[in-house]
């Protein structure tokens, strides 16, 4: 006897099947699609798993999909002979979501973004898609080189419950039945599925068959059990092997939003063919929205490229093939070179791969590089996207760090407010004649940055400096020392450029201001490093100076919330002597009250450097005893 067992969907994928259900109905024919594709993937394993194991391909023919309908059942099937699931991947792959950013993603959901239509995409989830034009789903399954009564049925209505129960099946791999809603029969008719098929899916590489249309005639009322005959209805090659004049823009979206479940239009795409020494292919796509794996995963989530090796699928996300900082690229590889027995751990020391590799870079910085010329608001479209991915290529990629930085954009004092769209070869063309560094600020936010006192003389004397206020910017310019033979320089390190003038000026206001100097100095005590006069400041009593490779106060707070053990370090107070609340510390005689002055002129310095109060309660009671008076 056949034990049936009732189980629970994991919290997410309650969520999910919920979302989808309600929420893409407007998007509802692309189930087809993404049925289709998993069991592409499924024939993909298969073929691979079979070069170690021939035995696993034993019994069936080419591998293949099949698409069928029953109109009496209201059910459409899509079956394919690929390598299958045992009850134990069945439970994982359908009962539970793996990703450790699922939860956080969907509590963030709310309203209008529940209807986004790259939900199912960001999620990996196509199976589930089956769901909106169905109310009850059976996956009948059985893994490769196991036994007929080893396989499994799987069934839900998608209402947080499934069932689990043992099926003798005399093929391996997977069937999924969907059995309609009501309202849903137009996914009935031969004619809407071949078009579907053709529409979506007419570049898999496995042949995807159909029934033979019934024509009518003296032949039209067939025997009920009599077997259909087939025809494949897909071009069933595999997309990149085509040439370029083959295929129109359309098959190339199609294939993408295949490839990476994704609904949206791909923003561009590469797609060459190497021959020589070594030959390979190349297809890669710049996706216009980010992925969810990118998003809440970030870099431990990685989705890398699909190899292929003489059009034998290898491996899913061959990290391999790509650097780290272009992990949104999607896009597959297919080599006539490697061997087909190929591991990760082969891939990491083949001198092959590096060629393909740095193929492989060439190509998206010059696709990149391409929008940034042809296209310039798709461009600012995928800098607000992977800007901040691509800047890790300015640490990970010494070769190629000028290329990249030459893709990046910032704000700037002479840009229109928060807009990061000044690049750096544009601040090199408006340098001033005198002008040798490419000067700049990093803050937590374009206010601070926009607002900050350090940038006052150079306000003043007409200079330009490039707002950065990302957080990854301090970092990403502590490997960025110079830009086409100019030095990038913080208005915030070290001495500022003066001429013969302007030196002797500071040295002047410095002697006539010692005596309030030390003042501050014996009143701040080991709060501070040092107090001095200010070449920065115009209109601002007091700003933070720093050591030329010290760390920049926002960014020590970001990495100490973090968990990271950073150093302490005692700023460097520069002030303004002219500005009166220097003057009335001066010349007052409380010293108390003196004290409370000097304090708060070191902490408004440290406020506007993004560092964090050392004690908040401390500043609001000063604050009040000089408001009071």
């Amino acid at each position: 006897m056949t034990t049936t067992e009732t189980r629970k969907f994991e919290a997410e994928v309650a969520q999910v099947l919920h979302l989808v259900t309600h929420s893409l109905y407007s998007h509802k024919e692309i189930f087809l699609r993404e049925l289709v594709s998993n069991a592409s993937d499924a024939c993909d394993k298969l073929r691979f798993e079979a070069i170690a194991n021939p035995d696993l391909l034993a019994g069936e023919g080419e591998l293949r999909i099949d698409v069928e309908w029953d109109k009496d059942a209201r059910t459409v099937t899509i079956r394919d002979n690929g390598i299958g699931m045992a009850r134990d991947e069945v439970v994982a792959n359908i009962g539970s979501i793996a990703s450790s950013g699922t939860r956080r993603f969907l509590e963030s959901l709310d309203g209008e973004k529940k209807a986004d239509a790259r939900l199912i995409g960001q999620f990996g989830v196509g199976f589930y898609s089956g769901f909106v034009v169905a109310d009850k789903v059976t996956v009948l399954t059985r893994r490769a080189g196991s036994a007929p009564e080893e396989g499994v049925k799987w069934e839900s209505d998608g209402r947080g419950e499934y069932s689990l129960e043992a099926a003798t099946l005399p093929e391996r791999g997977t069937a999924v039945v969907l059995h309609l809603k009501e309202g849903e029969e137009e996914f009935l008719e031969d004619w809407k599925l071949r078009s579907l098929v053709r529409k979506y899916s007419d570049h898999v590489a496995f042949p995807i068959r159909m029934p033979k249309a019934d024509m009518g005639g003296d032949d039209g009322d067939k025997a009920a059990d009599q077997a259909p005959e087939w025809e494949t209805v897909n071009d069933a090659s595999a997309l990149w092997t085509k040439s370029k004049s083959e295929i129109s823009d359309e098959d190339y979206q199609n294939f993408y939003k295949s490839l990476g479940h994704d609904f949206n239009d791909a923003a561009a795409w590469s797609h060459n063919r190497v021959e020589g020494s070594q030959s390979f292919t190349t297809l890669l796509y710049l996706p216009s929205q980010p992925p969810f794996d990118l998003m809440m995963g970030g870099r431990d989530e990685r989705k890398g490229l699909k190899l292929y090796i003489k059009r034998v699928f290898v491996m899913d996300a061959a990290e391999e093939l790509l650097p780290n900082y272009l992990r949104f690229v999607r896009g597959v590889v297919d080599s006539d070179d490697l061997p087909l027995n190929v591991s990760r751990e082969i891939l990491q020391q083949n001198r092959q791969l590096d060629r393909i590799r740095g193929a492989c870079v060439k190509r998206v910085l010059d696709l990149i590089e391409k929008l940034s010329r042809d296209e310039p608001e798709k461009f600012a479209a995928f800098l607000k996207a992977f800007g901040n991915t691509l800047k890790e290529g300015i640490v990970e990629d010494h070769a190629n760090r000028e290329r990249i930085a030459k893709l990046l954009r910032f704000a700037s004092t002479q840009g229109e407010g928060d807009a990061q769209t000044v690049s750096l070869d544009d601040y090199v063309g408006r340098m001033k004649g005198d002008q040798d560094a490419i000067w700049y600020i990093t803050a937590d936010g374009y206010k601070a940055a926009a607002g900050s006192p350090q940038l006052e003389a150079f306000k003043a004397r007409g200079i330009e400096v490039l707002l950065m206020f990302d957080r990854i910017d301090e970092w990403v310019l502590g490997h960025l020392t110079e830009y086409a033979g100019k030095p990038l320089k913080s208005v915030a390190k070290g001495e500022l450029p003066m001429d013969e003038a302007e030196k002797k000026k500071q040295e002047e206001a410095t002697e006539a201001a010692a005596p309030l100097l030390e003042k501050l100095k014996t009143m701040l005590g080991d709060r501070v490093a040092d107090v001095r006069v200010s070449a920065r400041l115009t209109d601002s009593p007091s700003c933070l100076a720093l050591a030329d490779h010290e760390m920049a106060p926002h960014l020590a707070r970001l990495l100490r919330e973090a968990g990271q053990d950073v150093p302490e370090s005692k700023p460097t107070l520069e002030i303004n002597p002219q500005h009166a609340l220097l003057a009335r510390i001066e010349g007052e005689a409380d010293e108390a009250v003196a004290t409370d002055l000097a304090t708060l002129l070191l902490e408004q310095a440290e406020i506007a450097a993004g560092a964090p109060l050392v004690d908040p309660a401390a500043f609001v009671q000063r604050m009040n005893r000089l408001l009071v008076g």
